[in-house]
């Protein structure tokens, strides 16, 4: 006995209009389109917010988990810059990354969990909040799959160069953001008109405050911001945005694998950290 093949859904590749139950899209090629995991998507309908708090989300329970692992070293000053700062045992522990930690300890995972560790309440407040402005507009133009993609790419890219760069110690979400800063000014050169220089224009913006900054702050990695905006800028050329490359199930796929990654890189972090400590190291 055959089963029926009625029942229309969309190709998750080439959203082309096709049957349940065909073993091939016969658009696209894409082998079983109707498999429930291939229909699994990133949430974009609401421009992205659901992962921006997400994203959010995960950099607030890491900075609270980094002040408890190490609460009698917990900087508690009235200085805006130290106030309530994690330990350096409880950054290393968790996850932060540099020179020493990738290329004499060969803690490559740091890559990933760097992004996810502060410095102090203004550290996270800062990047959080750039995060929160710059997120939904790359989300509108390149999709929420290949904004985690991104995200994810630009962190590590800017890290790997700063370490290898010789900055010795290094954690915060600013290297994934400015990959989100130099996404979107690509999508914006490319594009062109009147919107795109707009986008242009206004993040390089951005841009020229984190040069000053950078200049002006003791101690920012400003290695990790200029690789993070150079990995956003060539990624967003590899995935291409929204009007010039529709989204596609190998995003998705990307995004997950992204996902999946970073999910297991912190479980790992806290898991090690908490051992770690349990054993007096």
């Amino acid at each position: 006995m055959t089963r029926s093949r009625t029942g229309p859904l969309l190709c998750p590749n080439c959203k082309k209009l096709i049957s349940t139950y065909v073993t091939e899209c016969p658009y696209c090629g894409l082998s079983r389109p109707g498999a429930r995991w291939k229909q699994l998507r990133f949430p974009d309908a609401d421009n992205g917010a659901a992962l921006i708090r997400l994203l959010i989300g995960a950099n607030v329970v890491m900075y609270v988990i980094s002040l408890l692992f190490n609460p009698a070293q917990t900087g508690l000053s009235m200085n805006p810059l130290t106030f309530l700062a994690p330990s350096n045992v409880s950054l290393w522990l968790l996850g932060a990354t540099g020179s020493y930690p990738l290329l004499v300890e060969h803690r490559w995972w740091t890559l990933i969990s760097a992004s996810y560790l502060h410095g102090g309440i203004l550290h996270i407040l800062f990047n959080m909040i750039a995060l929160n402005q710059l997120g939904p507009l790359v989300i509108r133009e390149y999709g929420a799959a290949r904004m985690f993609v991104i995200y994810t790419g630009a962190g590590i890219g800017g890290y790997l160069l700063s370490a290898l760069a010789g900055v010795s110690l290094t954690i915060g979400a600013s290297a994934a953001v400015c990959g989100l800063i130099g996404a979107a000014l690509y999508y914006g050169k490319s594009r062109g008109g009147a919107y795109g220089r707009a986008v242009y224009r206004h993040v390089g913006g951005w841009v020229i405050s984190l040069f000053i900054f950078g200049l002006l702050v003791p101690g920012i990695n400003n290695w990790g911001h200029g690789g993070g905006i150079a990995a956003g800028l060539l990624l967003g050329l590899l995935l291409g945005y929204r009007e010039r490359r529709p989204d596609t199930f190998a995003h998705q796929l990307l995004a997950g694998a992204c996902l999946l990654l970073t999910g297991l890189v912190l479980v790992w972090a806290v898991l090690s950290g908490v051992l770690a400590m349990m054993a007096g190291h």
